[in-house]
């Protein structure tokens, strides 16, 4: 993997951001449902995480709260060293636009937008210009060189979600957040992807958090972190596919 203009790396102890007694609650008496039950969480900079457990067990919420996309109820989000709960909604804006990146499992990208252009968007967005040799070593990485120039109609979905990674890394953030990204697409596009999100880690520091219910697709994590019923409940270094599958059969799911 070919790469220049690397962010600057990242010590094994720094933490990008992490979660304090974090809780959320839908509704209120009969009704209250917590999706996230006193929660502590840090997400180590440069590796790559895993969030897995049963349906409504809190992965996603989980993940939107840390990527500050959703508000908690109580306890705290700290992203580097803010506050999220203290921060404005532009502020937040600011953030997610300037140090968060996303990948989702429907690829959202802009229909009639070419890959380069939906791949630079945010920053074009954001009037920032992406520096012209990390454009073209990311495009080369995930191997998009002779599809730019392609609407989402003409990609596979593989190539879509391809084009949604290099969105995401584009602008270098902080820290990557990936929802089920291979939910829509087949074991080999998914492997595929995987393995972009694996070489970002490895080749560029990233630091990634994905949540997934596929066990080979946790198995490319360096840590995986079992949530159920909204509570942090077990977790896993070096995993693979074989030992988180044993550990989910636990859950039921």
């Amino acid at each position: 993997m070919a790469v220049t203009s690397m962010p600057a790396p990242v010590t094994a102890t720094s933490v990008a951001v992490r979660a304090e007694a974090a809780a959320k609650v839908y509704g209120a008496g009969r009704t209250e449902v917590r999706a996230l039950d006193g929660v502590d969480l840090a997400i180590e900079a440069g590796r790559f995480t895993a969030v897995m457990g049963p349906s409504g067990s809190g992965k996603s919420t989980l993940m939107h709260c840390l990527a500050g996309l959703d508000t908690l109820s109580s306890g705290r989000i700290v992203f580097g060293d803010r506050d999220l709960s203290r921060m404005s909604d532009r502020a937040l804006t600011l953030l997610r636009r300037d140090h968060i990146g996303f990948v989702f499992q429907s690829f959202n990208l802009v229909p009639t937008l070419t890959a380069l252009e939906n791949i630079t968007l945010p920053s074009r967005l954001a009037r920032r210009k992406i520096p012209d040799d990390w454009l073209r070593s990311l495009i080369a990485t995930v191997g998009l060189g002779d599809r730019v120039g392609h609407r989402p109609s003409e990609l596979s979905g593989g190539q879509q979600q391809r084009v949604a990674v290099a969105r995401a890394l584009a602008g270098r953030p902080t820290a990557v957040f990936a929802d089920e990204p291979t939910g829509n697409l087949d074991s080999r596009s998914g492997a595929e992807i995987l393995g972009l999100l694996r070489r970002a880690v490895d080749d560029l520091g990233q630091t990634i958090v994905m949540v997934t219910h596929d066990p080979s697709a946790a198995g490319h994590a360096d840590r995986v972190v079992f949530l159920a019923d909204g509570r942090l409940v077990d977790e896993m270094d070096e995993p693979t596919a074989g030992r988180v599958l044993e550990r989910m059969k636990a859950f039921g799911d």
